[in-house]
């Protein structure tokens, strides 16, 4: 059976990181969690001083030290799902704190890091049987995938799924703040220049707002085999 290419792109909190790790865990493909690459960029920019207050970003500084990044996948066992690593540690817990998602977007925003976060996805992705999931996986990094998925849901109902797994992971949050979070995000990664979250022409629109998890992986299962068996 070919293994294909599977982009699933979308809002933020809207459940395309469960969406694409079931399905490949399902399928043995290789899951590439593109939000967290950008997600990890940004830890380490605040790490290392390179983002103030107001969300003020050292674009030189940043610039300067893309080589130094290295942002890696190794399988966990125990969640039969791959952890993010960051220079060799693994910093899946810390890349999904709000005030990693407070600063995310607009590290997103910056030419130098997208070109080199899309060059490290193709590379990873180049002999299929992948499945990422982003902002411009299908209009950017890989328009020529075999599958498009485009996940939406409302803000309301975003906010209060990435409000409840914060909570459950002891994170002290307040659902007002991550709904303005949800709100902020969405216009930046929809305004901004350079590859904006756009549903790409031939992409397969999800409003998963009253879907269960295991709904919509049957929904997403089914267009999986359809578009594997339109490609042979």
């Amino acid at each position: 059976m070919k293994r294909i290419t599977i982009a699933i792109d979308g809002h933020s909190s809207c459940g395309k990181s469960t969406m694409a790790k079931n399905l490949a865990r399902e399928l043995g493909y290789i899951y590439i969690d593109t939000g967290a690459m950008y997600r990890s960029v940004t830890l380490y920019a605040m790490q290392n001083g390179l983002i103030g207050a107001g969300h003020a970003i050292d674009t030189e500084g940043l610039r300067q030290a893309m080589p130094k990044i290295d942002i890696t996948f190794k399988f966990n066992p125990e969640t039969g799902r791959p952890d993010t690593y960051l220079n060799g540690k693994c910093v899946e817990k810390e890349i999904r704190t709000l005030e990693v998602s407070n600063n995310v977007s607009p590290i997103a925003t910056l030419g130098f890091v997208r070109e080199a976060m899309v060059r490290k996805q193709r590379l990873m992705g180049r002999e299929g049987g992948v499945i990422l999931d982003g902002r411009d996986i299908g209009t950017v990094v890989f328009p020529d995938a075999e599958l498009k998925i485009f996940v939406t849901a409302s803000d309301e109902i975003r906010a209060r799924r990435r409000y409840d797994e914060l909570i459950a992971k002891g994170e002290d949050v307040r659902y007002e703040d991550i709904l303005k979070n949800v709100r902020e995000r969405d216009y930046i990664d929809t305004h901004r220049d350079i590859s904006p979250l756009t549903q790409a022409a031939d992409a397969i629109v999800l409003d998963n707002s009253n879907l269960t998890i295991p709904e919509q992986q049957e929904w997403l299962l089914k267009l999986t085999k359809e578009a594997v068996s339109a490609s042979e």
